[in-house]
């Protein structure tokens, strides 16, 4: 006969009793906020041309100069205003005429480009629009558009997070219920910001003699949100 000592551990497993895993509800909730922007960013600058690099940068010197002291004449702090881009191009003249072996001639240098842009944060939106005006008759050439902000959201971020843990926890305790149950501990939370702004507002410089008012600017509303992944253990032992 067979020894049947190998056999034991096997019926001693059978007669034990192996808890079914608990369930788990895993529930995703969102929170948003809005609010009205109380900072904008502006980002503008001049662009100058010459018949050498020497005479481009100094015609460029010359008016962001003038740009950078209108800037701080209307209020805006040195600590707001930073270089932002700086660039000294060539620029090409190409042309289709070609060598005696058929090949194109090469472009040919015809001035030189300067551009210099600053990025400007103002917090003082009531004067955005007089400041943008100002740019412009002082020498701006380019503005390269108007973005906003809230200069400290992290109370509208821990608002929006409330809101999405409630939206997580109502449509879990729902959930719970139809399947005979109730929520139990809580597993984990993740979470992932994201912000809508609006649009950046591009504005053009104005052509010399054209009326001079206030460039019209409009700040609208941000919106702050937040999703959070949220999971709960389920007690059903009351089915």
């Amino acid at each position: 006969m067979r020894p049947l000592v190998g056999l034991i551990p096997f019926a001693l497993l059978a007669s034990l009793s192996i808890p079914a895993l608990a369930g788990t509800i895993a529930i995703e909730g969102r929170g948003e906020v809005t609010a009205t922007p109380d900072t904008a960013f502006v980002n503008s600058g001049v662009t100058t041309q010459g018949a050498t690099a020497r005479e481009a940068l100094d015609a460029n010197t010359a008016a962001m100069a003038e740009l950078l002291a209108a800037l701080k004449a209307a209020g805006i702090e040195p600590r707001d205003i930073q270089t932002s881009g700086f660039s000294v191009n060539p620029n090409y003249v190409y042309s289709d005429a070609r060598d005696a072996n058929g090949y194109s001639l090469p472009p040919k240098i015809n001035g030189y480009q300067v551009a210099n842009s600053v990025t400007v944060t103002v917090r003082a939106l009531d004067q955005l629009g007089a400041i943008l005006d100002k740019s412009v008759t002082v020498g701006a050439n380019t503005i390269n558009g108007v973005s906003f902000a809230v200069a400290d959201p992290s109370g509208l971020y821990n608002d929006a997070r409330k809101a999405a843990f409630a939206d997580a926890r109502t449509k879990a305790e729902l959930y719970a219920t139809l399947a005979g149950g109730k929520l139990d501990e809580l597993v984990s939370i993740s979470e992932n910001q994201n912000i809508s702004s609006p649009q950046p507002y591009m504005v053009k410089a104005m052509a010399d003699g054209a009326a001079r008012a206030d460039v019209p600017v409009e700040a609208g509303e941000m919106t702050f949100g937040i999703s959070v992944s949220v999971q709960w253990e389920l007690d059903d032992t009351a089915k």
